[in-house]
């Protein structure tokens, strides 16, 4: 991790709100707030004015409950939607002078397929579970512009052995697979062209516990190898404790505390992180 140098990725002033809003939720001060939705006009601030910033070589956790905002966040990071307001500038595109969600159509497929990599909590989103997992990695290649069939059989080869699938298995379909399995097909396809930044959305949820180690050292292996920076999502402080460097906690679409792991972990600050840690106990 390297504090002093340009981020990989920096996030500001992020919204993404389902609904107009009204001037009593627009504020942000306004007590008719429910949580995150507002009981005046029913808008749902789902990520609500977060800025982060992810460094080289660095895993920055984000932790909370379910419906935190921590999904939408990654989600509007890879383009599945576009924020309501806010920017996000990557290092490795227009040196991190112009926002991503200003891009075009082909930039952003351009971003998708090179710069960044998406682990989706759930393996559907992130495969084609009817192409064989070796196509599913081609088919990554082939977006960022490759054709050469040989070099994309020699990566997926490559990338499967690293996240511990046989070669003997390439050619069969992910539908075969186990979720673990599946999980790291997802992986080893996201970082079929080398990205920058790796997005993980809560990879080991519904795994057996043996099988989330596995992933979980799997990902520990992959940051010591490629040096790539991660943006790892989590309701589990258990898995941001094994990875993360530094840890953003949001509740409500807000961030409610940030700082080194450790920190976090031995002196909580906020009353939601507090029993957070405390669970962990």
């Amino acid at each position: 991790m390297y504090l002093d140098e340009a981020p990989v990725l920096s996030v500001k002033n992020l919204v993404v709100r389902y609904g107009a809003g009204c001037g009593l939720c627009r504020d942000r001060t306004s007590q008719s707030m429910e949580k995150n939705r507002c009981m005046a006009c029913g808008a749902v601030w789902a990520v609500n004015d977060i800025s982060l910033d992810v460094y080289p070589g660095e895993v920055l956790g984000i932790v909370g409950e379910s419906g935190s905002g921590k999904t939408t966040l990654m989600r509007a990071l890879y383009f599945d939607f576009i924020p309501t307001s806010g920017s996000a500038v990557l290092r490795d595109y227009k040196n991190g002078e112009k926002s991503i969600w200003e891009a075009s159509s082909a930039e952003q497929r351009m971003l998708k397929n090179s710069v960044m990599g998406m682990v989706y909590q759930n393996p559907v989103m992130g495969l084609r579970m009817d192409y064989s997992a070796a196509s599913n990695i081609a088919e990554k290649i082939i977006a960022a512009g490759s054709r050469n069939a040989a070099k994309m059989t020699e990566r997926a080869a490559e990338l499967l052995a690293a996240v511990e699938i046989m070669t003997s298995r390439m050619s069969e379909a992910p539908r075969n697979f186990s979720g673990g399995m599946q999980q790291r097909v997802q992986i080893s396809k996201a970082l079929a062209n080398n990205p920058a930044l790796l997005l993980l959305d809560e990879v080991t949820t519904g795994l057996d516990l043996s099988v989330q180690a596995k992933v979980l050292d799997l990902i520990r292996k992959i940051k010591a190898k490629y040096g790539i920076s991660i943006l790892l999502v989590s309701h589990d402080l258990a898995v941001i404790r094994m990875l993360a460097d530094r840890t953003i906690v949001m509740l409500d679409g807000k961030i409610v505390e940030s700082g080194l792991t450790d920190q976090i972990l031995e002196d909580p600050q906020d009353v939601y992180t507090q029993q957070l840690v405390h669970s962990l106990i």
